[in-house]
This record gives structure tokens, C-alpha cells and sequence, in this order.
């Protein structure tokens, strides 16, 4: 934990938000109908915000209430390992089966009553290669001894 106060964590948070939108302290100001003098005290942390400023701000980002309040933790978002050219096989021939055995059920694939086009078939494919990417990729995470594991 970080010695950082309160007003400090929020107001690193606050800063790092207003650059990401790409908007100036005044239109935001002007969208949410603050005072640019209160704004200014909460972005240079002399002062703290009640919670309903907070959500407003919140909103207004399109995040949580919890990204402008908390300290940031990159260790918590760390990237899962990449995959290897085995792992990208194994999902493949997985994926195949996946397909040939939905179609296979159900003479077809379909939605709403009516065959899947090739297009839409591509993506349900693309879409479920995806979710096997990911799946297998934060497996590798979890069930890796930590001796095996390359920390970067």
C-alpha cells in the first residue's frame, strides 16, 4: 500500500480519466454543471468529492465509482501467458469438432428457425475461437506451478 492520502488517489485517478476522455476541465465542468474552482480543487487534490460527484464523474467516464477511488494495482491486471503453436492447434481441431458436432445435432446450424449463412457462421466460429483463446490462456495462469511460470 502506497502512501498516497485519499484526495492524491483521487485526484492521479481523476487526471488520468480527463486525459483519456480528451475533453478540458471546462467542458466537463460545463456537461455535469460544476464549479470549475470546486473541479479544480478535486483534480488537484485539495479537496475531496462526496460520493454523488463521484458516481457523476463515474458516469460520465464510463467506469466504476471504484477506478476514480481506489489506487491502481497493475499487478491485478496482468496479461495471461500466450498461447503456443501446440495451444493454437489443440484449440483448432477443437474448434473443428465443435462445429461438426453442432451441425451434426441439428442437421445444420440455425437461428430462430432458419440456417446459419456463411457469414454469420464465421462469426459464431471467430467468436468461439476467441472465447477457447482466452479460456485457455488464463488456465495456463491458474494452473501453472509458480516455478514453471515466466514472470515478465
Amino acid at each position: 500500500m502506497s502512501g498516497l492520502g485519499n484526495k492524491a488517489i483521487f485526484s492521479k485517478n481523476l487526471q488520468k480519466y480527463i486525459q483519456l476522455s480528451g475533453k478540458t476541465r471546462s467542458e466537463i465542468c460545463q456537461d455535469l454543471k460544476f464549479s470549475y474552482s470546486t473541479f479544480s480543487e478535486w483534480v488537484n487534490g485539495a479537496k475531496y468529492p462526496r460520493i454523488d460527484k463521484i458516481e457523476m464523474l463515474a458516469n460520465y467516464f464510463g467506469i466504476k465509482k471504484s477506478d476514480l477511488i481506489e489506487e491502481d494495482h497493475p499487478e491485478k491486471t496482468k496479461t495471461p501467458p500466450a498461447l503456443t503453436k501446440k495451444d493454437e492447434r489443440d484449440i483448432s481441431k477443437q474448434l473443428e469438432a465443435t462445429l461438426a458436432a453442432l451441425e451434426k445435432e441439428q442437421s445444420g446450424l440455425m437461428f430462430d428457425g432458419e440456417p446459419l449463412d456463411d457469414e454469420t457462421r464465421e462469426l459464431l466460429a471467430a467468436s468461439l475461437r476467441n472465447s477457447m483463446e482466452i479460456s485457455k490462456m488464463w488456465a495456463k495462469k491458474k494452473f501453472t506451478p509458480k516455478k514453471y511460470r515466466k514472470e515478465d
